[in-house]
This record gives structure tokens, sequence and C-alpha cells, in this order.
């Protein structure tokens, strides 16, 4: 009896400690605290202003839990690609849009993900903000980009086992920004090779350090499918849409970063040049 009020307890604290950094990661997530109209109304004028931008691909961010409990330095809980496409109606017909490709957790079986492609009123559905965290590449990155989501390099950059603090310079697990991280850098190298695209990420990219005790993470990794630690030596790191933004600006690979609220639009800072600048002269 004691044992399952203890374990109840541990749970209790856990659940308050770790709960915080979830990824957020589900194509479910959480129930909308908006109407169906002001989601809709969200995600066409994201639609319309990526459009209006002239972006064929970028990244788009969502918060799918309440602001004031996003730890620190993160401020976002899912990253997904958007690829402007002919999108068929319900009623049959076509229009162009935005597909977004995701990384989502499996309904019911949250330390396993697989890929999905929904759109951007499903994307913000469960959101808790109607704001979007948004970085539109270069654009020679962006027609690398379609290239590899176009061929099967981007399924088999994709590792099931989910965890949501998945180390970005190992392949043991994966979450969404992991993913999107990997997907990028093989758009960057060009290649296929994980070990190629592991081996630059632990050379050019800075990770997101997670400020939560080593014990309670611990704790976690014991009673919730979704935390692992074993692909983590000393401090826990994971990939975050900052970390991917500041990364891309870097390199000068970003062309805009911004974000989207229902009322403004925000722009990100300066870009910095780098090293590993795309531009129309690199080969493809």
């Amino acid at each position: 009896m004691k044992t399952n009020i203890l374990k109840a307890i541990l749970i209790g604290l856990i659940m308050t400690a770790t709960g915080n950094v979830q990824a957020n990661s589900s194509a479910a997530g959480t129930a909308s605290i908006f109407t169906p109209q002001q989601v809709s109304a969200f995600a066409k004028k994201v639609e319309q202003t990526l459009a209006e931008k002239g972006a064929r691909v970028f990244l788009i961010s969502r918060v799918g839990i309440p602001e004031e409990e996003l730890p620190k330095g993160i401020n976002y809980t899912h990253t997904a690609l958007a690829v402007y496409s002919e999108i068929t109606t319900e009623d049959g017909n076509k229009a162009p849009g935005y597909a977004i490709y995701n990384l989502y957790q499996r309904d019911g079986q949250p330390d396993v993900s697989e890929l999905v492609v929904d759109f951007p009123v499903d994307f913000f559905s469960s959101a808790h903000v109607m704001k979007a965290g948004i970085v539109i590449p270069v654009p020679k990155l962006q027609e690398r980009l379609l290239r590899v989501i176009r061929s099967k390099t981007y399924s088999n950059l994709h590792n099931p086992n989910y965890s949501v603090l998945a180390n970005p310079f190992k392949q043991k697990f994966q979450n969404c920004t992991g993913f999107v991280l990997n997907v990028l850098n093989a758009a960057i190298y060009q290649t296929d090779d994980i070990e190629v695209i592991k081996a630059n990420t632990r050379a050019y990219f800075k990770p997101q350090r997670v400020d939560v005790g080593g014990f309670k993470l611990l704790l976690g990794s014991m009673f919730k499918p979704d935390i692992a630690l074993s692909d983590h030596q000393g401090p826990v790191v994971t990939t975050t849409f900052g970390t991917i933004t500041k990364y891309l600006e870097e390199y000068s690979l970003s062309q805009e970063h911004f974000t989207l609220t229902a009322d403004t639009q925000t722009a990100g800072g300066p870009e910095q040049p780098g090293r590993h600048q795309v531009n129309s002269s690199d080969s493809t």
C-alpha cells in the first residue's frame, strides 16, 4: 500500500516537473481552447502571409501548452515543415495552399512517432496561443528541402523511437525538432548519410540545454515512456525551434524569421554572415 502511495506521489512530482518539456508532438494534441472559426481564420492568415512572401518551404512552430508552463529557453512545443502544394478539397476541387509535414507521436503510444501530413487548420487546432514561429530559408535551401521532402531520404531520416528530450547529436531517439534538423542538414549538405548529417550537427549546431533537475528527469524517464535519457551523457540537450532558428541565422541560411499572431507580425533579428551560405552559385 505504501509503495503504491509513494509511486503516485512520485508520478505527480514528475508530471509537474517534466510536463513543461513535453513536445506536444501529437496529431490530436490537447483539446482546443479556440473556436473552429478562430483557428480557421488564423490558419488562413498564416497561409496568406507566407504566400505573399513567396515562400515555397518554411519552418513553422506552435504552442501546445499554456505559455507560462514553457520551460526556460523554449518558446514552442511543436515544429514542422510547410510546403506550398496543390491541395484537394473535400469536394474534390484543387486549390493552392500549404501542406504541413510533421513528426507526430502515435496516439496511445507516445514513445513511437510517425510522419503525418496535415494542413494549417489541423496544425493549430490544439494550439493554446494563436501564435506561429516562422523561419523562411533562403531560396536555394528551399529548393534543396523540396528535393529531400519529395525523395526517399525524407522518410529514411525518420527514427520512430520518440523521446521528448532526444539528443540531436545521436540517432537513438528523435523528436519533431530533431527530425526537422536532420532534414535541413540533409538538404544543406546534400546527403542522405545519417553519419555525415550527425557529424555536421555535432560540428556546427548548438542545442538547447534543458534546465530540469537530473533527479526529476531520471524519475520522469522511469515513469513516462516518451522521456528517455539513455542517449545523454552529461547535460541534457535537445533541439528547439529557437536553436534551429539561430543555426540557420548563423550560417546565413535564413531569409527571414518572425512571429505571427492573430493581430501582429513581429520580425526576428538581423541575419548574420556565416561559412555555410547556400546561394545561386552552389551546386545542386
